[in-house]
């Protein structure tokens, strides 16, 4: 007998280091090809890849499959190496929501051209946006045969499948790990979109009774949420273990030093995992590299940019939990305030009209936007302002002229942190980026602009508040 004749073939495969499936083919392909195509379907995928599996013979090291009847007999476990320029677009995956910056950025780069900055952007989430409609995963071939034959049995006779609990946690587990690829924490309505879009696929899961028919499933997918998230707790997982401090924690010099945004749930990496290969001693060597090569006067953008993507999760770790000054930051992460690695937010929403905003959500437009002329004293213009946007303007005007902006700066804790930026809207923008980069919470007598700007313009949230979501009506009903 020939080994494409076996009769089934189990798969595990590593389409990304946060993306890992368990799919059952029926029959083996008969090609490398045919597998190719087969995972493409299977899975979802977009772009070229090629296969490598774990060689038993040779302690489960990685091998390229040639031939297909070199794959072990029965099961096997795969990894795709994505071709230059190619990137896994997986079915939970939004690809239609334009990335911020090193904040959100995710692709799969191919194993032979490895760099810091591919291996890092794997640990990355796309956005935070929910897919509409959820898309449901494929199940184990033994689940996915009794959902066909529970899908027929309900078309012709209305009977429901009885849920075993085989069937039940096989569905659970898989949903929850496609969930947690796309958000770490959903909410309410898109985990009752998960469960009302498994019942619309699965309508031999619907639920007896008067209610929607699938109530009971989105409350087993809440708590095996956050059963999921406890296990990636207890295996380390970053993401999640930051949201079990509490805040007001002094640090070991009994204060805290400045008022840190709060983590949100629904954020897109807010402390990311290290990337492959990497710990805190190894980024550390890559920070070295590049605070030095900031101190030369001609610097190489190129490895700047790099070096900057392979410590993203350092950096992170830095802020949330250390809680370092501005002035401090400064010091050791020096790229982190030049202007092309704060944020390119400034391409996305340049036409915001930002002087009026804080008025229409009745915050204190002065508390945020100072103005000075440039003979007037800057220490005393910036003195107990911790998060402003200044506008230097130029003393002398002639009787027939009209004022002139010299220069536009960002202040933040008493200090100028950027200036000769080119207009407000850009200040903004960049302060936006900064107030994220340095984990800073939002000023009290501000909350409503910066939370405006983040859940309307920039896309950022999914809930709100109920002075901003009274706001965005309005902003709708008069487009």
């Amino acid at each position: 007998m020939s080994f494409s004749l076996c009769k089934a073939l189990l798969l595990r495969v590593h389409v990304s280091p946060k993306l890992i499936r368990k799919i059952q083919l029926s029959t083996v392909p008969e090609s490398v090809k045919q597998l190719q195509d087969e995972l493409q379907a299977t899975l979802g995928l977009e772009g070229d890849f090629a296969i490598q599996y774990e060689d038993p013979d040779f302690g489960n090291a990685l091998c390229n499959l040639m031939d297909i009847n070199e794959l072990p007999a029965g099961r096997a476990v795969l990894h795709l190496i994505w071709e230059e320029n190619a990137s896994a677009s997986p079915p939970q995956t939004p690809s239609d929501h334009s990335a911020i910056s090193s904040i959100d950025t995710a692709s799969v780069s191919s194993a032979s051209s490895f760099s810091p900055s591919s291996s890092t952007q794997t640990y990355m989430r796309s956005t935070s946006q929910w897919p509409n409609p959820f898309p449901i995963p494929t199940f184990s071939y033994d689940i996915e045969l009794k959902l066909r034959k529970g899908n027929e049995v309900y078309e012709r006779a209305g009977a429901n499948l009885s849920v075993t609990r085989d069937i039940k946690m096989e569905v659970l587990d898989k949903l929850a790990q496609e969930m947690f690829a796309i958000k770490a924490y959903p909410d309410k309505n898109e985990i009752r979109s998960v469960a009302q879009e498994l019942v619309s696929k699965h309508p031999c899961l619907n639920e007896p009774g008067n209610g929607t028919g699938y109530d009971g499933w989105a409350t087993s997918i809440k708590f095996k949420l956050g059963n999921y998230r406890s296990k990636l707790n207890q295996a380390g997982c970053s993401e999640v273990a930051v949201n079990r401090k509490r805040r007001g924690e002094e640090d070991d010099s009994g204060s805290n030093r400045f008022s840190l945004k709060k983590p949100k749930r629904g954020e897109v990496n807010f402390i990311p995992d290290a990337p492959e290969n990497y710990n805190d001693e190894s980024l550390e060597n890559e920070r070295c590299i590049l605070e030095d090569e900031m101190k030369k006067r001609d610097k190489n953008m190129a490895l700047v940019t790099q070096k900057m993507d392979i410590t993203f999760s350092l950096r992170r770790k830095e802020v949330v939990e250390m809680q370092p000054l501005v002035k401090e930051m400064q010091l050791r992460w020096p790229a982190l305030f030049l202007k092309e690695q704060v944020s390119n937010i400034v391409q996305h929403r340049r036409t915001i009209s930002l002087e009026g905003l804080p008025i229409f959500v009745h915050d204190d437009e002065t508390k945020l936007f100072l103005t000075c002329l440039d003979t007037d004293p800057v220490e005393r213009v910036t003195q107990g302002v911790t998060v402003g946007i200044l506008t230097v303007l130029e003393d002398y005007v002639g009787p027939n002229s009209q004022t002139t902006v010299v220069n536009t700066a960002i202040v933040l804790e008493e200090d100028i942190i950027l200036d000769d930026l080119p207009d407000l809207p850009t200040a903004f923008a960049y302060l936006f980026g900064l107030l994220y980069g340095l984990n800073m919470e939002f000023p009290k007598e501000l909350k409503y602009t910066f939370e405006a700007v983040q859940h309307i313009f920039m896309e950022l949230t999914s809930t709100c508040s109920q002075r901003i979501r009274s706001f965005k009506t309005k902003l709708l009903t008069k487009v």
